[in-house]
């Protein structure tokens, strides 16, 4: 009797390999999207909102330094030379680039999102990954503590010189958490919808305080409330780096994409120029401890 051939053979191999292989699950999926391969990230693959046009989620209005003249088209100001620069390494340029109006809090709730990711000084924490998915962080964080020159805190060196401090803060931040669990305050925290009420607050002297993160902080000291300074500043209970990460829709196949853009950013040095050039002011607070 005649002899397969070779190519026969190996044919049917190929086929029963195909036949027998298990179905990926879920959670197999999940993987891939996160590790996708430069072909998966072409231009033309990516699956977003809108074909042909990358859209970016941040609040309104958006401040300094984190954007310049409440214009996240502009690519000035941190977060949007960031968020440009991923778009660049994407693909996408001038036009291609969308920008949408997202509450803060809004970004990392539950549910389908408006954007293809948001970049809104969010922090990654466990909680919020439960209902959205991020990207490596772009942004190492620390807190920081501003007061009025003058103040019964002013010369305050460490955090039990706040503990008795009427501090104001944003809901829905780290900063908030971070000052229930690093200051433990002995009076009652002030919480405010919105950042500025919060600054408008320290302002007025309605707070002894307000913490924000430090290049916020910087930003406070500088245009916002006339007189005021930074007392320091200050990390984690847990010691484990708070980093801005990027906030996508549950599930997008988008991350992995990102995550690419951010390692090339990373290791071209363009973040670390990034960074340099609109945080380069926020070397330099002291630590509390």
């Amino acid at each position: 009797m005649a002899r397969p051939s070779m190519l026969l053979v190996l044919g049917a191999l190929a086929v029963t390999a195909v036949a027998c292989a298990p179905a990926s699950d879920p959670a197999t999926r999940a993987d891939a999207s996160s590790s996708a391969t430069p072909a998966s990230c072409a231009k033309d693959r990516l699956t977003l909102r809108t074909a042909g046009k990358l859209t970016i989620g941040t609040d309104k209005p958006a401040y300094e330094p984190w954007f310049k003249g409440d214009d996240p088209a502009n690519g000035k100001g941190f977060e949007s030379a960031v968020a440009h620069a991923i778009a660049g390494q994407l693909g996408f340029q001038g036009a291609e680039i969308s920008w949408a109006a997202v509450k803060f809090d809004s970004a990392f709730a539950p549910g389908a999102k408006q954007f293809d990711f948001d970049v809104n000084q969010v922090s990654v924490t466990s909680d919020r990954a439960k209902v959205v998915d991020f990207s490596k962080g772009y942004y190492t964080v620390k807190q920081a503590v501003v007061a009025l020159d003058g103040s019964k805190i002013a010369s305050a060196t460490d955090l039990a010189g706040l503990r008795d401090a009427k501090i104001g803060v944003q809901v829905g931040t780290t900063s908030l958490q971070a000052v229930k669990d690093v200051i433990r305050p002995s009076a009652e925290l002030n919480v405010y919808n919105e950042q500025i009420d919060a600054v408008n607050a320290l302002k007025n002297k309605q707070v002894d305080a307000v913490v924000v993160d430090l290049p916020t902080a910087f930003y406070v000291t500088a245009a916002q409330v006339e007189n005021s300074r930074i007392i320091g500043q200050f990390g984690a209970a847990s010691g484990t780096p708070e980093v801005f990460g990027a906030v996508f829709e549950k599930g997008s196949p988008l991350v992995g994409c990102v995550n690419e853009a951010i390692d090339r950013l990373t290791s071209s040095g363009e973040l670390a120029k990034i960074e340099s050039e609109w945080l380069g002011s926020a070397a330099g607070a002291p630590e509390l401890k």
